[in-house]
């Protein structure tokens, strides 16, 4: 059975499920996923999509995906955001992740991104030199700030009064 990259359908959040998961192992944090299927089907197939996947499949079985947003630069105009891109580990060094990334890319020039962007944990070379060998530039001189949940609600409280 041949593999295909096509766009996500809500009835393969199961299986994008279990490679996020997959991917939180990898990278050590294997206690952080918090979204389950149903919060996935709700913000990628409701009236205003959150979120657009691509997913490598061998017929009900997922292989890879893709998940990006739309976001805003206020140098370039409208952005494209990689958020996760995962092959699971059997599946490597087939040209999966190429073919995932590509759909993003064309995806992103659809939709009159001017930009795309992601993050890539510093430790995580073989991800470092598959994004450098396909044109993409590191920047190591940003740091990614965040807060949790519970950060902007700590926010909220202590700084808004809210």
């Amino acid at each position: 059975m041949s593999i295909v990259i096509r766009p996500a359908q809500k009835s393969d959040m199961g299986g994008v499920l279990q490679l996020i998961q997959e991917l939180a192992d990898f990278e050590r944090e294997p206690d952080a996923v918090e979204v389950d299927r149903e919060t996935l089907e709700a913000d990628g197939f409701g009236a205003q999509p959150k979120f657009h996947c691509f997913v490598a499949a061998r017929g009900d079985e997922l292989l890879g995906m893709a998940l990006c947003y739309p976001r805003y630069s206020t140098w370039k105009g409208p952005a494209l955001h990689l958020e996760d891109l995962i092959v699971t580990e059997s599946a490597r060094g087939i040209g999966l992740g190429s073919g995932l990334l590509t759909e993003v890319i064309r995806y992103a020039r659809e939709n009159g991104a001017r930009r795309v962007s992601w993050e890539v944990l510093d430790w995580n070379e073989p991800a470092i030199d598959f994004y450098k060998a396909r044109g993409a530039r590191i920047l190591r001189d940003w740091d990614v700030v965040q807060l949790d949940a519970a950060g902007i609600d700590n926010y909220l409280k202590e700084y808004a009064g809210i």
